[in-house]
């Protein structure tokens, strides 16, 4: 199962579970989950081949949906569900094949279409990394540098470096990542929609869901709800944290 993260107590709102995106993991979202703790229990996790969750052969959409149903299913009760990118895609899909286990869904800045972009030199990047004597983080940050020359991206994938590790380690299964890329910035073929409420909060700044997106948004979900994060790119929840957790408490509300 999936390595998790739970914040908060139950109360009489749904829990709320938290799927993060490519090369992330639960612990990225640790400030915002810990807010929207105040009011309900709020559960990350770690996808798989990411963080501390298991590492796999495959890295699909339908695989990814099931992980998260296995967890919801494990806490008895269904849940709300926030997911950003990739974690979004999978959010998408688990409301479509187990709307049963979806109260509401928040997709942030993602789309179910397929992208035509790719990752492959952040993968590329990370596994030429030179580990060799490695314990500090800025000496793993000047020397992931010449390859990821975006601060805040380089500050981003970092977070996945685990230094404790005798020798160090990336927290993410690269090969698999990589060899899977085609279908993680893709989107399978889907038949049905679901009625979940659904808010597709984007960032204004960013370009990954688009006006020729919402037909196909609409198909698939057509209770959603579409809403912008002024100044914010695609990682929304790190660029405007606040406005995020406030755009999330409205709708969940």
């Amino acid at each position: 199962m999936l390595n998790r993260i739970t914040y908060g107590d139950a109360t009489a709102l749904p829990p709320l579970l938290i799927a993060h995106g490519l090369f992330g993991s639960a612990r990225n979202w640790g400030a915002i989950a810990r807010r929207l703790a105040s009011d309900r229990r709020v559960v990350a996790v770690d996808m798989r081949n990411h963080g501390d969750s298991f590492w796999a052969d495959s890295h699909t959409y339908p695989d990814m949906a099931g992980d998260l149903a296995e967890v919801i299913e494990s806490e008895g009760t269904s849940f709300d569900v926030v997911g950003h990118s990739m974690g979004g895609k999978a959010a998408m899909m688990l409301a479509l094949s187990r709307p049963e286990l979806v109260n509401r869904l928040v997709v942030a800045d993602i789309a179910p279409v397929a992208y035509h972009h790719s990752n492959l030199p952040l993968v590329a990047a990370m596994q030429g990394l030179d580990l060799t004597d490695l314990d500090a983080r800025s000496e793993a940050d000047r020397r992931l540098r010449p390859a990821v020359p975006e601060d805040g991206t380089r500050a981003f994938l970092l977070q996945s470096l685990d230094l404790k590790s005798v020798p160090p380690r990336w927290r993410l299964n690269l090969g698999v990542l990589g060899r899977e890329m085609g279908g993680i910035v893709g989107w399978p073929e889907v038949a049905g929609s679901s009625d979940r409420p659904a808010l597709f909060l984007t960032g204004a700044a960013s370009d990954y869901v688009r006006p020729e997106h919402r037909a196909r948004i609409k198909a698939l979900f057509p209770a959603a709800r579409q809403a912008k994060i002024p100044g914010a790119g695609h990682w929304l929840h790190a660029d405007k944290p606040r406005e995020f957790e406030a755009a999330v408490r409205v709708f969940l509300g």
